[in-house]
Formats: C-alpha cells, sequence, structure tokens
C-alpha cells in the first residue's frame, strides 16, 4: 500500500540551476529535487546523488564524490 505522504508532490521539487565552485572555477550545476532525492549534475559531466534525511541533513549515496562544502552549498540553494 502506498501512503499518501509519498504521492504529494513534496515541498520545493523541482529543478535548480546555479553556479556552484568547483575544482577551482565556477560551474553550472543542476539539481533536480524528487521527494527525499536529490539528482545532481555539476558542469555537464559530473553526476551525484544525495539523500535527504530526516533530520534534514543531506547524505551522498551515489556518483561521484563531492566535497562536503558543495554539499552543504547545494542544500543552502535547494532547501532554504
Amino acid at each position: 500500500m502506498i501512503e499518501s505522504k509519498d504521492t504529494k508532490p513534496a515541498e520545493k521539487d523541482g529543478r535548480y540551476r546555479f553556479e556552484i565552485h568547483y575544482s577551482g572555477r565556477d560551474v553550472t550545476c543542476v539539481v533536480e529535487k524528487e521527494q527525499k532525492m536529490l539528482h545532481v549534475t555539476i558542469d555537464d559531466n559530473l553526476n551525484a546523488e544525495l539523500k535527504i534525511n530526516n533530520d534534514d541533513s543531506i547524505s551522498q549515496i551515489d556518483g561521484a564524490q563531492l566535497p562536503e562544502s558543495c554539499i552543504e552549498y547545494i542544500k543552502k540553494q535547494v532547501l532554504q
């Protein structure tokens, strides 16, 4: 059985596009938020999957390893 909370669009779901400082330069970052998942693409060639935990912290679960500073910046851009 699917719970109703899983079928409603989560707050702030959608596509976000912004500049991020990565590997010594400013590059484009695209984040697609779906419920508790963030699908991240940096500079059209680096992909990562992030999970929003129940305490609003973010954990990387797949993809290229991102520095903690990038994860925090993405969190600020998408969740706040």
